[in-house]
């Protein structure tokens, strides 16, 4: 295998070193994909969002793999990927301050419409292993269970890769898709120290048995909302944290009993303490008695993962014949499930250029920095929502607020990548995928990303005032939601600037007052979404 000289090498063959091995050998590019470990395995970042799915589509059709399209729907990955999958219907968000009873009113749902039910719970384990087993159907040389100790760079000729075991692979472009400890960073120095994330968090999560659906929680009896809490992503949020609750068990199909439950928190308002992660998660449950009922009789099913602070940045992402994705390049936090929705972005902007390169044997630094621009605005602009979010858990009335901004960064973006979607269906032509490369604010799309990054700049330095002790929270939210109503960003019958509208669902009667507003009253940049 040494003298062996493979087109790209990844490192890492989770979702990202999967699905990127895949599409490049299903076209021609030879792929070695190593990886310290070997599948199944277990993993987080399990709930998808419609905008991952719509990637998922386009990834399927554009790259022509086939198997990855039952990955975008849930009915597709129960019949074609894994029976351990539960259903995502809806983002629920259940608001608790300590030492008070929850007001049942001070809750939050986006719907997850029943005509766009595409979402799931992904049961990593097994879709990670589905993806790494479809890579080396189409052709990708794997090499499980070893670890890379060092890496030399020729920048005419490529990347040479050493094992712990002293073995050497050899490769013309290397993809370093491991994580936070990827041997690409430490190799050249790329992490920012400190990150430039203005986000804190640590977490501690784990897959449990027995955890009762909140609906039949004494807490939840008054609320009024469309969707079962249980059949959606929960999220109870409190000034400093928040805890998710992923069952995959809530589908008729589901083979699987299991539920994953996370508990993130602002390191610096919740200092790790000499507590196991089980004790301090049981220290918390007995802070808020109504969030405990749903872990009456929950056990753990497998060691607790307890991090440090969560968030890394690295200054760069591509340099001389390497890139680094995803989680290798940078993390702010596992709120809103943007993990896989990034991962995505950067298999899809990628793939292309080392398809080409392979072709035309030009692996220069400059053909591949669009992915560094790229990745850099997708990290700014989670970091700029999460971080907003903490601080809106001070105070429901800013967190409601906040929450519609969540929005303004996932809806319309969806609109726009299913637009390009079905212009491509239409012709074939790449140039659609393309032209969605030349944004204004890379980690949001044209035409709406200008729109959304003034809202989300906004709200982030309102909430840096809040922060500073130089605004109070109920005014900050007036503000917030005051900026909302006037933002093209949302269409204007979705009333997104009405605080009482807290649970919200794209019905189809909705959505055809959207059309008819993007059709007649729009901003002209907002309308050619519509056409």
């Amino acid at each position: 295998m040494g003298e062996t000289v493979y087109d790209v090498a990844i490192l890492g063959s989770g979702m990202a070193g999967g699905m990127l091995g895949a599409v490049l050998a299903r076209n021609g590019v030879s792929v070695l994909l190593i990886d310290a470990g070997v599948h199944p395995r277990f993993a987080v970042g399990e709930s998808t969002i419609p905008y991952t799915s719509v990637l998922t589509k386009i990834i399927a059709e554009r790259y022509s793999v086939p198997e990855l399209e039952p990955l975008a729907s849930h009915q597709g990955i129960i019949e074609k990927v894994s029976p351990m999958c539960g259903k995502k219907a809806n983002f629920g968000f259940v608001y608790h301050r300590e030492g008070h009873p929850h007001d049942p009113e001070q809750i939050n749902q986006m719907v997850i419409p029943a005509w766009q039910r595409t979402e799931s719970h992904l049961f990593r384990q097994d879709v990670d292993a589905y993806l790494f087993h479809l890579a080396v159907s189409y052709g990708v040389e794997p090499l499980s269970g070893t670890r890379i100790q060092d890496i030399d760079v020729d920048p005419a000729e490529g990347v040479t890769l050493r094992s712990d075991k002293g073995e050497e692979f050899r490769a013309r472009y290397l993809v370093d898709g491991s994580g936070f400890r990827s041997p690409v960073a430490d190799k050249f120095g790329l992490r920012d120290v400190p990150t430039r994330a203005r986000h804190h968090s640590r977490s501690m999560f784990t897959h449990m048995v027995g955890v009762t659906p909140f609906d039949d929680a004494k807490a939840a009896q008054p609320h009024k909302h469309r969707s079962p809490w249980h059949e959606g992503t929960l999220h109870h949020v409190f000034d400093g944290g928040w805890l998710w609750v992923i069952p995959f068990d809530n589908e008729e199909d589901s083979l699987n009993p299991l539920c994953s439950v996370g508990l993130t928190l602002d390191e610096r308002v919740f200092p790790k303490t000499d507590l196991t992660a089980q004790e301090e998660f049981d220290d918390f449950l007995r802070r808020y008695p109504e969030i405990a009922e749903q872990f009456q009789k929950a056990k753990a099913v497998r060691p607790w993962v307890s991090t440090g602070r969560l968030q890394y940045s690295a200054h760069d992402t591509v340099g001389e014949r390497f890139t680094l994705t995803s989680h290798a390049a940078g993390f702010i936090d596992a709120l809103y499930s943007r993990g896989l929705t990034n991962t995505l972005e950067v298999v899809n902007a990628l793939a292309w250029r080392l398809i080409e390169a392979s072709k035309d044997g030009d692996w220069s630094t400059e053909r591949f920095a669009f992915i560094d621009v790229l990745q850099q605005g997708l990290f700014d602009v989670h970091d700029d929502v999460v971080y907003s979010s903490f601080v809106g858990f001070r105070h429901y009335d800013l967190w409601n607020a906040v929450l519609r901004v969540w929005e303004a960064t996932t809806v319309m973006p969806t609109v726009t990548l299913e637009q390009a979607y079905r212009r491509f269906l239409d012709s074939h032509d790449d140039q659609v995928f393309r032209d969605l490369e030349k944004r204004q604010h890379p980690g949001l799309p044209d035409p709406v990303g200008q729109d959304i990054h003034e809202l989300l700049t906004f709200t982030r330095e309102t909430c840096q005032a809040v922060e500073a002790g130089t605004l109070d929270p109920a005014e900050a939210a007036e503000r917030v939601f005051a900026r909302i109503s006037t933002s093209p960003c949302l269409p204007e019958p979705f009333d997104r600037g009405n605080r009482d509208d807290k649970c919200f669902e794209a019905t189809p009667e909705l959505v055809e007052l959207a059309q008819k507003w993007g059709r007649t009253t729009a901003p002209e940049h907002i309308a050619q979404i519509f056409n």
